[in-house]
């Protein structure tokens, strides 16, 4: 089954995400880039506010790949309450240091996710190195949301060779960046564990905008029709 993630920046997006079918609510500043941070005073408000009707997630900003400042962040965001600390894997060194650095944050219960980024030539190899780490799961997603949307950057076969190696390593897997409502039916055929969408949930698709409640209620209605047994018989 894909579920659906909804980005939201405050406790009102965070009511409307609710109210329109998100499965996964994910904090994030769209404002400060890929994986921009909310204060952690919002993430905390948001949290109460949801009280576990659904899963929270949050990112911890587009930080430095500096091993101390990214486990900092990860046990901050995840005092707040989150259910989800998501991680970017920026550029192209000290991934695995950092990935090593979280270790012990995995290992007392903190659920990690590590974000790939389709535009910056991706290796699917750290997924294994996550799996050992204690990871919580993986997703792809896209730096520059001007630039491309990760159907632009990834054919569908690297796409599936993703989910099949997270699935075979029991890890989350995901799917965004720069979504639309007419990707839905072609990546929940993937079968990705979620679809992150902003910009595709937004008036004019502006991922700084406010929330269409009319958008995310056609998604999610689009994907419990492709989740239906009746669409895998069919």
């Amino acid at each position: 089954m894909t579920r659906l993630l909804a980005s939201v920046v405050s406790v009102a997006e965070a009511a409307i995400a609710l109210e329109g079918g998100a499965d996964i609510i994910d904090l994030k500043n769209p404002r400060e880039g890929a994986l921009g941070a909310l204060p952690l005073q919002t993430i905390q408000q948001i949290v109460d506010f949801v009280d576990g009707r659904v899963p929270v997630s949050a990112t911890i900003g587009d930080l430095p790949m500096q091993p101390s400042v990214v486990a900092d962040m990860v046990r901050k965001t995840a005092d707040t309450g989150v259910d989800i600390v998501k991680i970017g894997l920026f550029g192209q060194d000290c991934h695995e240091e950092c990935i090593r650095a979280l270790e012990t944050h995995t290992a007392r219960g903190i659920r990690v996710v590590a974000v790939l980024f389709a535009d910056a030539l991706p290796d699917f190899g750290v997924l294994t190195t996550l799996a050992h780490a204690g990871f919580h799961g993986a997703m792809l997603d896209t730096a520059d949301k001007k630039r491309g949307r990760l159907v632009d950057y990834l054919p569908e076969g690297m796409m599936r060779d993703f989910l099949l190696s997270g699935r075979r390593l029991a890890l989350l897997t995901g799917l965004a960046g720069s979504l639309r409502i007419e990707d839905v039916d072609f990546l929940a055929s993937l079968k990705p564990d979620y679809l992150g969408f902003r910009g595709g949930l937004c008036l004019d698709s502006d991922r700084n905008a406010e929330f269409d409640l009319a958008r995310l209620r056609e998604i999610a209605r689009l994907l419990r029709e492709c989740n239906s047994p009746l669409r895998e018989m069919a």
